[in-house]
C-alpha cells in the first residue's frame, strides 16, 4: 500500500470511518517520526489527532497546537477564529516537527500554518500527516502521510468530530 493513498479512496458523499482512519494515521506516524520528533496539531482536529496520538504513542511532554488564524490569505473575510491558539512549549529551532491535520484541501491552512511555525523559529525539518486528503488544492501541499484519499465537490466540507469519550467521526456538511 503507498502510504501517501492510505486503503481509502471514495467519491461523492463518503461514508468513512474516522477510527479506522486513526489507526492506519499512528501507523503512519509510527513510520515518520525521528527519536526528537515533536507531534504539532493544526486547530481544532489536527490538535485532537495530535492529543490522541501523544498518548497512545506513549510520548513525553505535551504536543504542541498551532493557529492559522494570523496568517490566513482570507483574514479580512473570516476574521479571527474562536479556535485555539498556538502553543509551543519547546524550541522550534532545529526541531523535527511533524504536523497534524484531519483533512487537507486546498493548502491555504498548511501555508498559513507554515507561517506561523516560522515566527517561533526555524525548524530543522517539517512533514504533515492528516487522516484524509480530498484534493482540490490550491498551492503545492502534499501530505507525506494521509490515511485515505476521498473525492468530495466543493460545495460539500468534511471535519472531523470528536465526542465525550475521544472517538473520532466525520461530518460531512454542504459548505456554506
Amino acid at each position: 500500500m503507498n502510504p501517501a493513498t492510505g486503503p481509502g479512496v471514495a467519491s461523492g458523499a463518503p461514508t468513512l470511518d474516522a477510527e479506522a482512519l486513526y489507526r492506519e494515521l499512528v501507523r503512519g506516524v509510527t513510520g515518520l517520526r525521528q527519536p526528537h520528533t515533536r507531534l504539532v496539531g493544526i486547530t481544532s482536529g489536527g490538535a485532537w489527532l495530535a492529543e490522541r496520538l501523544h498518548k497512545d504513542l506513549q510520548l513525553e511532554g505535551e504536543p504542541g497546537v498551532i493557529s492559522s488564524a494570523m496568517h490566513r490569505d482570507d483574514f479580512a473575510r473570516r476574521g479571527l477564529a474562536a479556535s485555539a491558539q498556538t502553543r509551543l512549549d519547546f524550541d522550534v529551532n532545529d526541531a523535527h516537527i511533524l504536523l497534524l491535520d484531519d483533512v487537507l484541501y486546498t493548502g491555504r491552512t498548511i501555508r498559513a500554518v507554515l507561517n506561523e511555525l516560522f515566527d517561533y523559529g526555524r525548524p530543522g525539518a517539517v512533514q504533515l500527516a492528516v487522516l484524509v486528503d480530498r484534493g482540490g488544492r490550491e498551492l503545492p501541499v502534499q501530505a507525506d502521510f494521509a490515511a485515505a484519499r476521498v473525492a468530495l465537490p466543493p460545495s460539500r466540507s468534511l471535519a472531523l468530530a470528536r465526542d465525550a469519550g475521544g472517538r473520532f467521526s466525520f461530518d460531512v456538511e454542504s459548505a456554506a
